[in-house]
């Protein structure tokens, strides 16, 4: 990389500039200059085309191969940066594969003797043998401190019962809406909730704790993302309270990406601020709402079954188990109906094809309700959306962003062990292309690790970590894959007129790889090395973000 000192207000930069928002076959699809005043590009093409003006600061990429800014649409970094924080016991999937060592790592984080524990990453599919403890178990284990555990969906968890203390939950506790707490026959806490809501609810007390030492956690997890080529992320756990910490990580520069919030949605609640807010760097552009929970705890809303197969006995399901949504359509539309009217873009968790006909019945509604039009209504995860039904989608004008990474770690649960052969449509990021869907991938927090590359790798081939190759879904194209984690994901956080493509008059964010992304072979695209990024021209470590 050449080029040193403070960026100016003027650059011009030389190297290979992929153009996402151009066919691949377009003679400019790959630019030799671009050149930036005030954060913005100005003019990009070939390097007879982008002179160097007097003035300008001269920067070269060398041979890395510059994208647009790599944009994580469905994250929640403010969530992760606590659950990911020294204080948290990681046991991830992705961290401990074995069932002994999870509890070895819990057990150890008791004999500290803190003031509580918490585990956050729990997964039965993946780390095989582990069983569901009981709350007379996390008794017994943790005594009065309070523990909880978080299933790496955070869709459940199992608590003891000085945890339930703590956050004041009792058997005479009402369930939260669309959340419940687990109970036994008597009505006694059994140490499990479901639920957003219901796992908020037990786990405030620890993450009131953290929240205090938000701005530090915060930008310490945003650093990472920034080194991962992401230059903007969608927090969908977004709270009004984050607001000052985002501001405040920009004046100090600690700032390193671009943030679009959304609220959570709670019946009977109205949005926390204006729908014109914040700026360029951090602003609100939704509210996000759930229909129904997770595959990995067994509620997704479906039309068939789960398999009777010991995964899902161990789950806790009985056989011929069917999931069922935590909200009604009538309930969603209400619920959006306090958002929408104001103009609020809504992001909905939808993963069973039940769900998402749900979903897709209430955004129907409320279309019609307040005559909108450029709503960008979202479905996110989508697991089990059938070809009908994103062509509905489309119709409506309703977006979708896809969880594909879930193909690379959970592929050959999701057919042995949940769902048998309709397992393999999960995730057909294809058939969303194929309807006409300007589509979107997320990594969705802490549940896989952020990897975009790996995400458009996936969606291309649509193989699991053993090879085995999910065909009852469609394969995207190399542009279209690309378009995913960039233009469209700038236009489903509704910024496609700031970020998103190397276009003359939006920011100059990019992110530049040592690998051809348009000709490397999946693998290669997925294993692909992040040697920079810029947003505003600026290049990572030289705007006080590192």
């Amino acid at each position: 990389m050449k080029g040193e000192g403070v960026p100016q207000a003027r650059l011009r930069y030389t190297g290979r500039f992929v153009r996402t928002d151009l066919d691949p076959s377009h003679p400019d699809a790959v630019a030799e200059a671009m050149l930036v005043e005030g954060g913005r590009i100005v003019a990009i093409g070939s390097r007879e085309d982008v002179p160097a003006p007097a003035g300008a600061r001269a920067l070269d990429l060398g041979e890395g191969w510059a994208v647009p800014g790599l944009i994580e649409p469905h994250g929640h970094p403010s969530e992760a940066a606590m659950q990911l924080s020294a204080d948290v016991v990681d046991i991830r999937p992705v961290v401990v594969e074995d069932a002994d060592e999870v509890w070895a790592r819990i057990r150890a984080a008791l004999a500290k003797r803190p003031e509580w524990v918490f585990a956050n990453g729990w997964d039965p599919l993946l780390q095989r043998g582990l069983t569901a403890p009981s709350i007379a178990d996390l008794d017994a284990l943790a005594d009065d401190t309070p523990l909880i555990i978080v299933n790496n969906s955070g869709h459940s968890l199992y608590l003891n019962t000085a945890a339930a203390r703590a956050a004041g939950v009792d058997r005479s506790t009402p369930d939260p809406a669309g959340a419940s707490f687990g109970r036994d026959a008597s009505g006694e806490l059994d140490g499990t909730a479901f639920e957003t809501a219901a796992v908020f609810r037990l786990a405030g007390p620890v993450m009131r704790v953290l929240e205090r030492r938000m701005p530090e956690l915060l930008a310490s997890y945003l650093l990472d993302l920034r080194r991962r080529g992401i230059t903007t992320v969608g927090d969908l756990t977004w709270q009004r309270a984050l607001d000052p910490v985002a501001r405040g990580l920009r004046v100090t520069g600690r700032l390193p990406l671009r943030i679009r919030g959304y609220e959570m949605s709670a019946p009977g609640a109205r949005a926390t601020v204006a729908l014109e807010n914040g700026d360029a760097w951090c602003r609100q552009v939704g509210v996000k709402v759930w229909c129904d929970g997770s595959p990995w705890v067994g509620n997704i809303a479906t039309s068939f079954p789960y398999l009777d197969t010991p995964a899902t006995r161990a789950l806790g399901l009985e056989p011929g188990h069917v999931g069922t949504a935590n909200y009604t359509t009538e309930q969603l539309v209400d619920i959006g109906a306090q958002y929408a009217g104001e103009g609020w873009q809504l992001a909905c968790h939808a993963h069973g094809d039940v769900a998402i006909t749900s979903t897709l019945d209430a955004y129907e509604q409320l279309i019609a309700r307040f005559g909108l039009r450029d709503h960008r209504f979202r479905i996110e995860h989508a697991g089990l959306m059938r070809p009908e039904q994103f062509a509905r989608a489309r119709e409506l004008g309703v977006t979708v962003s896809l969880f594909v990474d879930h193909i690379t770690y959970w592929g050959d649960v999701l057919i042995d062990d949940l769902l048998g052969e309709r397992g393999a449509a999960w995730a057909d990021a294809g058939a969303a292309f194929a309807a006409g869907h300007r589509a979107t991938f997320h990594n969705d927090g802490t549940v896989t690790p952020c990897e975009p590359l790996r995400n458009m790798a996936v969606a291309e081939t649509r193989t699991s970590r053993t090879g085995r190759r999910l065909d009852g879904g469609s394969p995207v194209s190399r542009a279209d894959a690309l378009r995913a984690h960039t233009s469209n994901a700038a236009w489903q956080l509704r910024s496609e007129h700031e970020i998103g493509a190397l276009s003359p008059g939006l920011f100059a964010d990019f992110t530049v790889l040592d690998t051809d992304p348009r000709a490397a072979d999946p693998e290669a695209l997925a294993a692909a090395r992040v040697l920079t990024s810029a947003v505003d021209g600026a290049l990572f470590g030289e705007e006080g973000a590192a």
